[in-house]
């Protein structure tokens, strides 16, 4: 969603602002602005990219050197229109006070009526607007109040969600940041310090951070920082080291930030089963968990909530355990979750995954079902996230940053996580201590297959030139390939903006087999496992039809390329693991079809990294 920086220390602070929205762009946005402070307070925004908003903060700052304070932001629109006004930082009418704020104020319109009425005029068509005013107003009742005590009366008056960052003429040597739903964390340097709404514009100055939570409000200076809660009680943090570097969210050589990260995959899937899997023990070792895993094993029910790609992975996670450890699972999507009045006690074990840790929906769907006395479990990327810390007990994926707004490498981290768990729950319930050293010595084996699809870019690109001006496609897969199917589909939409559906296979003939003509590319996930014989009926329903098949198979399989336009061969693997095989060259066909068509992979249209807001 939305991106925040803010600097103060030594350097110039443009540069340092720029630099950071830069870094934060995967993040997704259609504006860009930046305020400066050094005797005035200077803005400059525009609807577009960092990259025109850096050609005129040129001009900006020969008029204004040396500014060592300042606030930069990237705006996702939700109010208002993408475009210059609308853009953030926002001013109050002296133009003494700027503001940046990510989230949403769900009171704006009510609170927006009563400081019109109050004689003020707003520019913008945004909710963000309004808490610049509010801050004004409550400032010129008391002038006797600082900047830190106007900001946290004004919040007391705010419903929603907020990260913001305030800074103003006339206290010119601080800025105030708070904390609402929408990540903000600090970074700590020597004189300096950086604010951002993750890591990633933080990293190249430092790796010592501060995560603020939910309720926190802080006051940073070149000296140092505070950190309170919006009831104004001091709160103690703990610093953090960020555990990436800046090479990491690099290209490293590659086009894009999704192929590096596709690429990614076989070395982060080693990094996931790191210290994990014992395969010299037949064993594993999930210390987040460990704690707890008598009382997971006793669940009656297993609920996993989730969003976009990572709901997928639940559906897979789904297939896992219940065929694994035999306990009945439900996969919620997060934004419905807590909307239907879910059935959740304290029997219930409630598993919710997110890449960032941060999506709004499924910490709702965490809030709730702590309110109803479940065991909360968290699976997330982000060390020191709001879901890593509100979470009972949880793992963290290891997958390292990811900057491509289509998920790749955390979706396969997120399924070899959920294929771990599904084993450890079924340790001495429903299958031996052998079996699950096979399982794992095969999962062990998994890397050296991903990386050997890999080497099958060029044949998928080459694919991907035949169907690129396609209208839409279809995905069909069974049993553990029906949710990659989903993924498939998932994946092509995002970033190619081709329509395209995915469908267990048998369910085609129950509608979806209306839309297959000659036009109609349909791929098909026909790995040789319970379900292949029926796969290969679906494909011969489709070839019928005149619809064009592409089709993903085992190495050898012949009676494949007798029946498929198109066959992209991996290595053999058991049902239950394909998943993380089958769904690699959908990614790889998903990112050529876009570039062939000219689109954005790595930003793609309307679309944000982390989800950040209902």
């Amino acid at each position: 969603m939305c991106g925040i920086v803010g600097y103060i220390g030594w350097q110039d602070a443009a540069p340092v602002l720029l630099s950071g929205l830069k870094r934060l762009e995967y993040r997704g946005y259609d504006s860009a602005g930046i305020a400066l402070l050094n005797g005035t307070l200077s803005v400059m925004k525009q609807k577009g990219s960092v990259g025109g908003l850096e050609t005129d903060t040129h001009t900006l700052r020969q008029g204004m050197p040396g500014a060592t304070v300042g606030i930069g932001h990237t705006r996702w629109a939700t109010h208002g229109e993408p475009s210059d006004r609308n853009a953030h930082p926002h001013l109050n009418a002296a133009g003494d006070i700027a503001l940046i704020h990510n989230g949403i104020v769900e009171n704006y319109s009510v609170l927006k009526q009563e400081l019109v009425s109050l004689g003020y005029v707003f520019v913008s068509e945004t909710d963000s607007e309004v808490l610049v005013h509010l801050i004004d107003r409550i400032w010129k009742g008391d002038p006797s109040l600082d900047l830190e005590a106007v900001t946290r009366s004004a919040l007391r008056h705010v419903d929603g969600a907020y990260g913001l960052c305030v800074i103003s003429l006339r206290e010119p040597d601080k800025i105030v940041v708070a904390r609402k739903g929408s990540p903000l964390v600090i970074g700590i340097g020597i004189g300096e310090y950086f604010i951002a709404s993750d890591a990633a514009p933080i990293v190249e100055h430092t790796n010592k951070v501060v995560y603020l939570s939910d309720g926190d409000l802080a006051v940073v200076r070149r000296e140092g920082y505070t950190i309170k809660t919006i009831e104004n009680v001091e709160q103690e943090k703990i610093v953090t080291e960020l555990e990436f570097s800046l090479e990491k969210i690099e290209k490293g050589g590659f086009e894009h930030f999704m192929l590096k990260e596709i690429f990614e995959q076989p070395a982060v899937m080693h990094d996931v089963m790191r210290g994990r899997v014992r395969l010299e023990e037949g064993r594993l070792c999930l210390g987040g968990i460990e704690d707890y895993l008598d009382r997971l094993k006793q669940a009656k029910r297993i609920v996993i909530c989730a969003c976009g790609t990572s709901w997928h992975a639940g559906l897979i996670g789904e297939y896992l355990i219940e065929e694994f450890a035999r306990i009945p699972v439900e996969v919620d999507y997060a934004s419905e979750f807590r909307y239907r009045n879910p059935i959740v006690g304290v029997d219930d074990v409630v598993i919710v995954i997110s890449q960032s840790g941060e999506t709004a929906d499924t910490l709702a769907a965490l809030r709730t079902a702590k309110e109803k006395g479940a065991l909360v479990m968290g699976i997330c990327n982000v060390v020191g996230s709001t879901i890593a810390r509100e979470t009972l007990c949880g793992m963290y994926t290891h997958a390292g940053p990811e900057v491509g707004v289509a998920s790749t490498k955390a979706f396969t981290a997120q399924v070899i996580m959920l294929y771990m768990l599904a084993l450890a729950l079924s340790k001495g319930r429903t299958i031996s201590n052998e079996e699950i050293a096979l399982n794992l010595k095969e999962l062990a084996s998994i890397p050296e297959k991903a990386a050997r699809i890999l080497e099958l870019d060029s044949q998928i690109k080459s694919i991907a030139e035949r169907f690129k001006d396609a209208k839409n496609f279809l995905y069909l897969g069974r049993g553990f390939n029906f949710p990659v199917a989903l993924e498939g589909a998932l994946k092509l939409k995002e970033i190619s903006y081709i329509h395209a559906e995915g469908y267990p296979a048998a369910e085609m003939k129950h509608g979806p087999i209306a839309l297959i003509d000659e036009d109609m590319p349909v791929i098909f996930i026909a790995t040789r496992d319970s379900t292949y014989t029926k796969i290969l009926s679906n494909i011969e329903e489709v070839r019928s039809r005149k619809g064009r098949v592409i089709a993903i198979a085992n190495e050898g399989d012949q009676e494949i390329s007798r029946l498929a336009e198109h066959v992209i061969f991996i290595p053999q693997a058991s049902g239950p693991i394909t998943p993380l095989l089958t769904v690699i060259p959908l990614q790889l066909l998903a990112y050529h079809i876009a570039t062939l068509r000219g689109c954005n992979v790595d930003r793609p249209r309307n679309l944000a990294k982390s989800v950040t807001v209902e």
